[in-house]
């Protein structure tokens, strides 16, 4: 069967927790998962609102895929974003292929003011087209770059009046460059994109949080949805499951 690459692009915060039917077509389905922290507090948010209905099991062989379910693994080290590219393509070397549908996500920390986003954006869709090639039984779907807060207060203040950009502004406008071109490389398809990012940055109430850099628009995480600013707390990381358990039920 030939490979679609594809994913579903997520648009606005979900009003609604994932149906019991999302909730059963995923729980039907094979699906690989490499993550570090951020996916785990996905996968906490999974088990969180599938209420045990949903096999979570981590592993990294062709066994643990013999039976439905979500199975994820730790992919590289945080900080090393090329190295998690390769270490996905080992991955599902390691499991032979044996998935449904296939994904990683990179985290927060993996961009740094100084990330070259072209280079690496590059190197992510050509292991996606070696791994087409090579599993054309299985679907691969994508996943933004989650955000961090900015700081504030009377800190980011100095720090601007020395000069220097507070915390968390420079990364994400790295993390959002990244996201935007992974938006623009799958807009006009049929459903593109799992948008975590757009999920971490829109209140609960529908309106987007962002901050201005040379007059742009740059998104940030909810405040509401992190105890420490970068990972999701108990809020934020059951809005993301119920988001992903939908975005994956609707994977053809």
């Amino acid at each position: 069967m030939r490979l679609t690459l594809l994913c579903y692009a997520l648009l606005a915060m979900p009003s609604l927790a994932a149906s019991p039917e999302s909730i059963e077509r995923v729980a039907s389905r094979r699906i690989f998962f490499g993550h570090q922290s951020v996916g785990g507090n996905l996968l906490e948010g999974v088990s969180d609102v599938s209420g045990g209905k949903l096999r979570v099991v981590q592993g990294r062989t062709p066994e643990v895929l013999s039976t439905p379910g979500l199975v994820h693994t730790s992919i590289g080290q945080n900080e090393d974003p090329s190295g998690k590219v390769r270490d996905f393509e080992k991955a599902l070397d390691d499991v032979q292929g044996k998935a449904d549908l296939a994904f990683f996500k990179f985290c927060y920390i993996d961009f740094s003011a100084t990330t070259d986003v072209e280079k690496l954006f590059a190197e992510y869709l050509a292991s996606m087209e070696r791994l087409r090639t090579k599993y054309p039984a299985v679907t691969f779907v994508h996943v933004t770059v989650p955000l961090t807060i900015v700081q504030s207060g009377a800190k980011a203040w100095l720090k601007r009046r020395l000069g220097r950009a507070p915390w968390g502004e420079q990364e994400n406008v790295v993390r959002h460059r990244y996201n935007q071109l992974l938006r623009a490389k799958f807009a006009g398809q049929p459903g593109l994109l799992f948008d975590l990012a757009v999920l971490e940055s829109t209140r609960p109430d529908g309106t987007p949080l962002w901050f201005e850099v040379s007059g742009a628009k740059v998104p940030m995480l909810v405040p509401e949805f992190s105890d420490d600013g970068q990972h999701l707390n108990v809020t934020g990381r059951r809005r993301a499951a119920d988001a992903l358990i939908e975005f994956l039920a609707k994977v053809p």
